[in-house]
């Protein structure tokens, strides 16, 4: 059964796709997000292979029409993905969507002989937050620099290595943030709601951004507003997307994404895998966030990291606590999972630097950490009352603050700026123009560690960041 605040995420990203009915994956689990109806294959002979499959295994079981089973978008694209409608999208619940299971069921045997995945789930790819938040922003009083602080380093044009973010889009106000004097991109979509209140996830690539900028001041951070604001997007669309980035500005030194997906496999996802073997021919380094789902199961398209042939272009990011000793409690973790950096209560660039804005906590913090914990971890601390309650709960009054320029935040969302900022510093630093380079001389070069799991792990420490306590406040609040 999917936990509340899975259920919570779930239908704000539904809220932000109307037009497409989404269902939980595998079954009611906290797993994923998928589209209901419909299945990728491969374009050409895969495709058509899918469908006459789909609709032979479909005609034998009752309940179920062949005539289901059409294309749901061309075949000429550059990911060379197919979708494919194989039911009904407006039928049954968002528990769970048979029809699509069981045109990955039909397949099973042909996989088998082609030794190759044909079919997939269309999954839902959204900010590495939490798939079940476990923590908001929070403001910082006037004045308290951003950890980790910028670096002293002078910003030079000629050298400056290039930082391209897929995420959210930069707030409107961000130019007013001096860390953000070097970065561009497009707008965050719709920061407020009717009333004038920020609403949840906003401010995501804006606070990357200032990461990236404070960790790397020599960098041109560019921030796309990829994905919608709710911080998603269909797997078979950000193939695209990726792709038309690279197209309109050209392959970035360092390429930043703070998003994925599980998928139940270990052999990546068929919506990006075009893109993925062509960032596999580039000087590219992907820089991607682990997950915060506290599990070891590949997150996506991170766990390229762990794939032969992707081993030097992909680089995959979870979490440390506040002290920089352990794993936050949040984090994804395995051998898939190839550094860590500090992703807890990092203070960086959001909104409000020219005037104070309005947010309310959607979540309440728990009284123990929902993972198991001892320290005081994002799950219980700062204290605030949200407007969701957890089920057998009464609704308390959610509280509000109000944001002038800087924010405290948590996730492997944010671990990774930091280490893809690590990146450019380091090519700065020792005038190294190949990114997958850098990154293993930064790696090789690394004499800290943490532990995660009971696993000792490469910990990256930008120099200019501050341990931050994880021993309860006084008085518990």
């Amino acid at each position: 059964m999917a936990p509340q605040r899975f259920r919570e995420q779930f239908d704000q990203i539904q809220r932000s796709m109307p037009d497409i009915p989404l269902a939980m994956g595998p079954d009611d689990s906290a797993e994923f997000f998928y589209e209901k109806g419909v299945v990728l294959a491969r374009d050409g002979e895969e495709a058509r292979l899918v469908e006459d499959t789909v609709r032979d295994h479909f005609t034998a079981m009752a309940g179920l029409t062949p005539d289901h089973v059409r294309r749901a978008s061309p075949e000429t694209n550059r990911t060379g993905i197919t979708r494919i409608q194989v039911g009904d999208p407006g039928e049954g619940d968002r528990s769970g969507d048979l029809t699509v299971a069981n045109a990955l069921r039909s397949l099973r045997t042909v996989e088998g002989r082609a030794r190759r995945r044909l079919i997939s789930r269309n999954h839902v790819v959204s900010i590495a937050v939490n798939a079940c938040p476990g923590d908001e922003p929070v403001p910082v009083p006037i004045g308290e620099p951003p950890n980790p602080a910028a670096a002293q380093t002078e910003y030079d044009a000629g050298t400056a290595v290039g930082v391209l973010v897929i995420d959210t889009g930069l707030m409107h106000d961000y130019r007013s943030c001096s860390l953000l004097a070097h970065a561009d991109g497009d707008a965050q979509v719709r920061e407020r709601d009717d009333d004038g209140v920020l609403q949840q996830y906003v401010g995501h690539g804006t606070f990357i951004a200032g990461l990236v900028a404070a960790v790397a001041p020599n960098t041109d951070v560019t921030v796309l507003g990829t994905l919608n604001d709710a911080g998603a997007i269909l797997e078979s669309e950000l193939g695209e997307k990726l792709f038309e980035a690279v197209d309109r500005d050209g392959w970035p030194e360092v390429l930043s994404l703070s998003a994925g997906t599980s998928n139940g496999r270990t052999d990546g996802l068929l919506g990006v895998q075009a893109f993925m073997e062509e960032l596999r021919e580039q000087r590219t380094l992907l820089v991607a966030a682990a997950g915060n789902n506290a599990s070891a199961t590949p997150f996506w398209p991170a766990a390229y990291a762990d794939l032969p042939g992707w081993e030097n272009s992909v680089l995959s990011v979870g979490a440390l606590r506040g002290d920089g000793e352990f794993g936050a409690c949040f984090s994804n973790h395995g051998g898939w999972v190839k550094a860590y950096a500090p992703g807890e209560r990092l203070t960086s660039a959001f909104t409000g630097f020219q005037t104070p804005v309005p947010y309310i906590y959607q979540h309440s913090t728990y009284d123990d950490c929902r993972y198991g914990f001892g320290y005081a971890c994002t799950c219980q601390y700062p204290r605030h009352n949200g407007v969701l309650s957890e089920p057998g709960e009464a609704p308390a009054k959610p509280d509000q603050v109000m944001f002038e320029g800087y924010a405290q935040w948590s996730g492997t969302s944010f671990a990774t700026p930091v280490v893809a900022g690590l990146v450019a510093s380091y090519m700065t630093a020792h005038k190294e123009r190949d990114p997958r380079e850098a990154r293993k001389q930064l790696l090789a070069a690394n004499t800290e560690y943490a532990e995660v799991r009971g696993a000792h792990v490469p910990a990256l420490l930008p120099p200019t960041w501050r341990p931050v306590s994880v021993d309860p406040p006084a008085g518990g609040a």
